[in-house]
């Protein structure tokens, strides 16, 4: 196989570059810190699409990663995604109820704490 070095400015690498490295690293037993001074990518990224290549396979090295996810996919960072106005309701009215249990049994464990202490304080 060739080597796919490229001009210093050159950072992107297509999908079939990217197996083709992690492939010959393999079957040439090359360590990632060799492989980093042979064709000028980091190992960190070298161990990045190793770690892709194993986990998901030589399809995930050819699709592009770059940049935000798509809307559509359902996977887009930041923003929450907009509830049913009345699923947030419920949600409101849930967390407000489970806060009143948790203050109620807090008042309830500190009563019975007190009545403990009494207890002790009369034998």
């Amino acid at each position: 196989m060739g080597c796919f070095c490229m001009p210093k400015g050159q950072r992107k690498y297509n999908g079939t570059q990217k197996v083709e490295i992690i492939k010959r690293i393999h079957r040439e037993n090359l360590s990632f810190k060799g492989a980093s001074r042979e064709y000028g990518i980091s190992d960190r990224t070298l161990r990045d699409w190793e770690r892709i290549y194993w986990k998901e396979g030589e399809e995930a090295l050819l699709a592009e990663r770059r940049g935000r996810a798509c809307a559509a996919s359902g996977t887009q960072k930041g923003r929450k995604p907009k509830l049913d106005k009345q699923i947030e309701e419920d949600l409101i009215a849930e967390n407000q109820r489970l806060r009143m249990e948790i203050d109620y049994l807090k008042k309830l464990n500190a009563l019975v704490l007190e009545e403990e202490r009494q207890n002790r304080k009369h034998k």
